[in-house]
């Protein structure tokens, strides 16, 4: 590709440089988890210690010192989480899948393809008001992203923002999670 097809066949919030960073380590795998989808293996991105750096760099500069805590997203979400906040100095909560966190939890259900599922967050995860920036892998249909800020803001913590390495925008997530601050790394 040209440096002229780079900048308009690459976006992100963080610019073309990072969008195309994190492009050029994703790997399409046809037809996973079933015929007809391509799915976005962001494996390479997390394997290649460079690229990871500069992914969790660019999280931590997009929102500066704009929170306290950080939470990660089961299951890839907590990586990313636990290096913005190792980064920041702030501290890190799981989002977990329903029956996986030991104490008093707050649910949230959403819709999957075929049905439902539920994530918790435990119940005394924040302080009033702290400021909580939401950290996953990537922004689909915004279904999980959505039931995880819910959680946030139940357990009493304020959103202070929602970050991704990927959103696939033709699934238009960001939209269902307006007017809430989202922001990724790289947008196809």
């Amino acid at each position: 590709m040209t440096e002229g097809a780079t900048e308009t066949a690459v976006r992100g919030d963080s610019g073309v440089a990072t969008a195309a960073l994190v492009a050029s380590r994703v790997v399409d795998v046809p037809d996973f988890p079933k015929p007809g989808v391509v799915f976005k293996d962001l494996s390479p991105v997390f394997a290649d210690g460079a690229v990871f750096h500069r992914v969790i760099d660019a999280m931590v500069d997009h929102y500066g010192d704009g929170f306290d805590v950080v939470v990660g997203i089961e299951a890839r979400g907590f990586v990313l989480a636990a290096a913005v906040a190792y980064a920041t100095g702030a501290g890190v909560v799981p989002v977990r899948k329903a029956g996986k966190l030991p104490r008093a939890a707050y649910a949230a259900s959403y819709e999957l393809e075929y049905g439902t599922a539920e994530l918790e967050v435990h119940r005394d995860a924040f302080g009033p008001g702290q400021r909580v920036l939401v950290v996953d892998d990537v922004l689909a249909t915004g279904g999980t992203a959505e039931a995880s800020l819910a959680l946030v803001e139940r357990a009493g913590g304020t959103v202070a923002g929602f970050t991704v390495v990927l959103e696939l925008g033709f699934l238009g997530g960001r939209t269902r999670l307006a007017p809430r601050p989202v922001h990724a790394l790289l947008s196809v």
